[in-house]
């Protein structure tokens, strides 16, 4: 498992969100004369989570070497983070974006022609994420310093920790088989929700085109030559990616699939649920939930839930067509793929403080030996702390 991922992680699944939320908030435009005040309350809503997702503190914390949590711990912060605006999403609306999202980036990563390629796609989003806020220059300033951040990070890793890092996120995702209706159209995947790779192509950068064999002998020296017939019709790609802060990326993988407006469906596999059915039946206590609440405590601490201020009033986006199609949804969806959201509230009061306390209590976490040191640092102490 790499310890850096979770940027990348976080970094692709956000992109992917906002792609989402910008496509529903212009499918919910109303025309006419409040037009205009749907565009700017729609570019609010864009800057404001955009603004809370590229925080200085919560870059900082989210670049720190450490393993990926669970998809829970993740999906309370992206549920925290869609709420940091005047925009309010319902339980079937958050689930239907958080699974969106998620196999978005699992096909994108399966598509990857090389490892290293992640990063490109990851430049992609950010991309996008610059033309989301172009006319906000402080925002614009956030994302260009998380964009260096990225290439001081990354640019320096070799092949081998980019592989390390693949395998890290398709282990994320192995389970993961959400049936997108876009993908079911294009035939990029079947219905039982897995996904169809492709065998033509360009070939990953530094490549051959398969079809020849080089025989060489006990020095070395290549003797003979043959060649062989391929399944798939390869091609040699004209250039690589650009990995700094400009230029073209030439990867399409993590550019936006909504920018043609067309209805998005989610259903959920039958191997998804009977994985889902599965896990709730092997629940066992997780030696990370500790540190994990750590994890949410420090990252949540920079994301303040936006108030609507002054006569301005906040509105609930729906990521179905219709309400009964978003309750039908609500109903359908088996409890154990509902990811609950908990809200964590750092307060001074003694009785919150008692209550925390026997919550990490029956946790029933063993604590460290005498002497050790623990990753981060005690829950309760951060709250003392704010």
């Amino acid at each position: 498992m790499s310890t850096r991922t979770l940027p990348l992680l976080f970094l692709n699944l956000g992109g992917e969100m906002l792609y989402i939320l910008d496509q529903r908030l212009r499918a919910q435009s109303i025309p006419g004369e409040k037009a205009r005040k749907g565009e700017r309350r729609a570019r609010a809503v864009m800057n404001d989570i955009i603004s809370a997702m590229f925080k200085k503190n919560f870059m900082e914390e989210l670049f720190k070497p450490q393993d990926l949590y669970s998809k829970k711990a993740l999906r309370t912060v992206y549920d925290r983070l869609a709420h940091t605006s005047i925009m309010r999403l319902n339980q079937a609306s958050m689930d239907k974006l958080y699974d969106l999202m998620t196999m978005a980036f699992k096909y994108q990563v399966l598509l990857c022609p090389r490892p290293r390629d992640i990063l490109l796609v990851t430049f992609n989003h950010l991309d996008a994420i610059k033309d989301f806020i172009s006319d906000s220059p402080g925002i614009l300033n956030q994302v260009d310093e998380t964009f260096r951040q990225l290439i001081e990070t990354y640019n320096c890793l070799s092949d081998g920790e980019f592989q390390l890092i693949r395998q890290t996120l398709l282990i994320f995702f192995q389970d993961m088989h959400i049936r997108v209706s876009i993908f079911l159209k294009d035939k990029v995947q079947n219905s039982n929700g897995l996904f169809v790779l492709p065998i033509s192509g360009p070939v990953p950068w530094g490549t051959e085109v398969p079809g020849l064999i080089r025989i060489f002998n006990h020095k070395g020296v290549e003797v003979r030559r043959a060649e062989f017939t391929t399944a798939g019709n390869y091609v040699t790609p004209q250039r690589e990616g650009s990995f700094e802060l400009y230029g073209d990326r030439v990867l399409k993988l993590g550019t936006n699939m909504y920018s043609v407006t067309r209805p998005v469906e989610t259903h959920m596999s039958g191997s998804s649920k009977k994985l889902a059915s599965q896990a709730k039946e092997n629940i066992v206590p997780n030696p990370l939930a500790k540190e994990e609440l750590n994890f949410l405590a420090r990252l949540l601490g920079g994301l303040d839930i936006q108030k609507p201020a002054g006569g301005e009033t906040g509105f609930r986006l729906n990521l179905f067509t219709t309400d009964e199609e978003e309750e039908h949804a609500a109903q359908t969806r088996p409890e154990e793929l509902s990811y609950k959201v908990i809200n964590i509230e750092a307060t001074q009061e003694p009785g919150r403080r008692a209550e925390l306390s026997r919550i990490l209590g029956e946790l029933e976490v063993a604590e460290p030996r005498p002497g050790s040191a623990e990753k981060g640092e005690d829950l309760l102490a951060l709250m003392d702390g704010l």
